[in-house]
């Protein structure tokens, strides 16, 4: 009895004041774990679900659908005239959202919404962890609704670590692992479509305005090929570079990647020009010194 199990525990978290009804979703199951339980789940709280990539048969898994591609569901999504696009990956931990407009919610809005959500409605604890990867925008928005931003090291069981450390009981990272530890220990895409639905249905806004409370800083990734690995703190000459950039308000995000001869520079700010001209700057430096 443990799919009749488990979709008790994912519906007691919904709020049991509100209805899906008259709600119209778009799921895209990846034809993973969720094939059967989440289209169960959505239809018993009276939404209106089409559900695609439900039909596994053991080759077909994340296999051009689910939240590694949403792009197809955006398109279904104005296709039916949906209000919402829910993705899931394979094994289900991921969520990915499509507004009404059919496009991809940044994953760091999706944090940002949330967090907020709960605090609004008496429901968190401490504050909000996310990685390093989060945009420093997800930040500056929590810092002006009062609620602490901590970082982990990039994967989700980075985030729950320091969520369990803190006593905190939400975290994410802006790829979709969203973490609710008072519904379930792991991220669960479905335990996080379920919140996300209430929070747009308690704004009474659509999915495009709830969920875009801000607007992200301009962010660059460049790796750089190397052929040799100097420890980032012994390169002579960057502390230099590094200490006009950061006091222009730019963050940055320098590491070595650990299973291929490349350097992975990250960078942001709010002035796109200034991001752009630091990073040329940077590459250039970096192909000189490596």
């Amino acid at each position: 009895d443990v799919i009749g199990r488990y979709i008790v525990s994912i519906k007691s978290s919904f709020p049991t004041h509100l209805s899906l009804s008259g709600m119209r979703i778009v799921l895209d199951c990846a034809n993973g774990a969720a094939y059967k339980v989440a289209p169960t789940i959505l239809e018993e709280l009276d939404a209106d679900v089409i559900v695609v990539n439900d039909k596994p048969n053991g080759y077909n898994i994340n296999d051009g659908c689910g939240a590694l591609h949403p792009k197809t569901l955006g398109k279904l999504v104005t296709q039916y005239r949906a209000d919402i696009g829910i993705a899931l990956d394979g094994d289900a931990d991921r969520l990915v959202v499509v507004d009404e407009e059919g496009d991809v919610v940044d994953g760091d809005k999706l944090i940002g919404a949330l967090a907020v959500y709960l605090k609004q409605s008496g429901k968190l604890k401490g504050g909000c962890v996310s990685t390093i990867m989060s945009n420093q925008a997800l930040e500056d928005y929590l810092t002006s609704n009062d609620i602490d931003l901590l970082r982990s090291d990039v994967g989700d069981k980075h985030v729950l670590e320091i969520m369990s450390k803190e006593n905190y009981n939400f975290g994410g990272e802006q790829s979709g692992h969203i973490i609710f530890s008072d519904v379930a220990k792991t991220g669960d895409g479905l335990a996080s479509a379920l919140q996300v639905l209430a929070l747009i249905i308690k704004s009474g806004k659509k999915a495009s305005v709830a969920l875009n409370a801000f607007e992200l800083y301009p962010q660059i990734l460049t790796n750089i090929n190397v052929t040799k690995k100097i420890p980032i703190d012994e390169i002579e000459g960057l502390d230099k570079i590094l200490g006009n950039s950061r006091a222009s308000g730019m963050r940055d995000l320098i590491r070595y990647s650990g299973t291929e001869n490349k350097l992975r520079v990250l960078l942001e700010g709010k002035d796109k020009n200034l991001v752009e001209s630091t990073m040329n700057e940077l590459v250039g430096f970096f192909q000189s010194k490596l």
